[in-house]
């Protein structure tokens, strides 16, 4: 930043200072007041010759009202993640590659960047709470964990989330999903298929999820619940919950169990979790084992191992809750588990489409495999879904899609 904008900047901020209730319009006329007068004043009172002025405006209101030095990488359409390891640390991704960025910040500045991100969302980051989960108004989230957990400085993740992929046509286009298997996704969407969106970290669950979630009828009521906001959908009736993080008095905690058995009372057409990770995932297997489509991620490396974690998790929530009733509760509650993956040329693609029998045996979930990767192209295995009622009361039949042409 040069000298003459940090000038500019400080003059703004000065002036706003006097008005509480300056919205982002006032403070960008401010700005452009004051760009007028430091290129009338030229090199006098310390500023040089503006020659770009629109560059400085953008600085200014980066600055003022976005996130300063990171404005330009969030930005930036071709960049999925910010990280920053130390205020000279700070790294991207670019179609799931890392790369070090030239830019430097000072720890005040990267404290500062941090309390306006938490500013929307009401949570807080301290000694007592030293990690903390948000969503910036865009949609983004961040995360931070501060000293002592961390050996010096703040770690600071800012997922964006790609607004241009809403529907699974557009992952067809992305070369994430063939047009049969899509068709087939959108089929089993519609019958009110339980699914199980499984995968690595970035590997794409979210926005498979979304992705889903918009071949759904437009006339349902669709209840979301999620740690921190991610997901957007477009569907006329939504209702979207998140967690709440405990007062510093210890109170007001909302976790997601609770969010799950609130959601059962409002009438939904489709429950959906962000993400299940511990003992809310038996509250999710009692909702859809009851008739309720939903949807869920969960972090996996493979539609098998995923079918085995959620048999665990659920054991999380208490000494009275074993296999013999979980096991056979997933095999009858899940019908699909749809599994990402993130390659290692950066490539987000699905792996696998795999459908639970409803048979225990021993210790494993029967389930046969639909789709899977063949010479790099998602292509049907031959198999076909062995429980077929939700397909058939809704007027679909999977072997028209399975068994055509490729």
């Amino acid at each position: 930043m040069s000298d003459s904008v940090a000038v500019i900047i400080e003059a703004v901020r000065a002036r706003v200072r006097c008005d509480k209730t300056a919205s982002v319009a006032l403070i960008e006329a401010i700005a452009q007041d004051e760009l007028r007068v430091a290129a009338e004043v030229g090199g006098g009172a310390g500023l040089h010759s503006l020659a770009d002025e629109q560059r400085a405006l953008d600085a200014v209101m980066s600055e003022l009202t976005g996130l300063g030095a990171l404005q330009p990488l969030l930005d930036d359409p071709e960049i999925e993640e910010i990280w920053i390891n130390s205020p000279d640390r700070v790294f991207v991704a670019r179609n799931g590659v890392a790369e070090l960025t030239s830019l430097v910040l000072t720890e005040t500045t990267v404290h500062e960047l941090v309390e306006r991100m938490l500013q929307s969302s009401g949570r807080r980051v301290d000694l007592s709470s030293p990690f903390v989960d948000a969503s910036l108004p865009d949609g983004s989230r961040v995360h931070v964990t501060i000293p002592d957990i961390t050996s010096r400085h703040w770690a600071v993740n800012i997922r964006k989330f790609s607004r241009n992929i809403r529907r699974l046509s557009d992952l067809v286009e992305g070369n994430s999903l063939t047009q049969l298997s899509s068709e087939f996704l959108r089929m089993s969407v519609l019958a009110g298929l339980n699914i199980l969106v499984s995968g690595a970290t970035q590997a794409g669950k979210t926005t498979m999820l979304h992705a889903l979630l918009s071949a759904a009828r437009p006339n349902e009521r669709i209840v979301t619940v999620e740690e921190t906001f991610e997901l957007s959908l477009s569907s006329r009736d939504v209702v979207a919950m998140q967690c709440r993080q405990a007062s510093l008095e210890g109170t007001g905690e909302v976790n997601l169990r609770r969010l799950i058995k609130e959601a059962l009372r409002m009438r939904p057409d489709r429950l959906v979790v962000g993400e299940v990770r511990e003992a809310e995932s038996l509250d999710l297997l009692i909702a859809l084992n009851s008739g309720l489509p939903g949807a869920c991620s969960i972090h996996a490396n493979s539609a098998q191992d995923a079918l085995a974690k959620l048999c665990t998790l659920p054991l999380l929530a208490g000494r009275n809750i074993d296999a013999s009733f979980v096991m056979p509760t997933v095999a009858s509650s899940i019908d699909m588990v749809v599994h990402c993956e993130l390659d290692r040329h950066g490539r987000r693609r699905i792996r696998e489409i795999v459908m639970p029998t409803g048979t225990v045996l021993g210790a494993h979930l029967e389930a046969v495999t639909i789709f899977d990767i063949r010479d790099g192209v998602l292509t049907p295995t031959g198999s076909m879904p062995t429980r077929l009622h939700k397909f058939e009361t809704a007027g679909f039949d999977p072997s028209a899609v399975l068994r055509a042409p490729l």
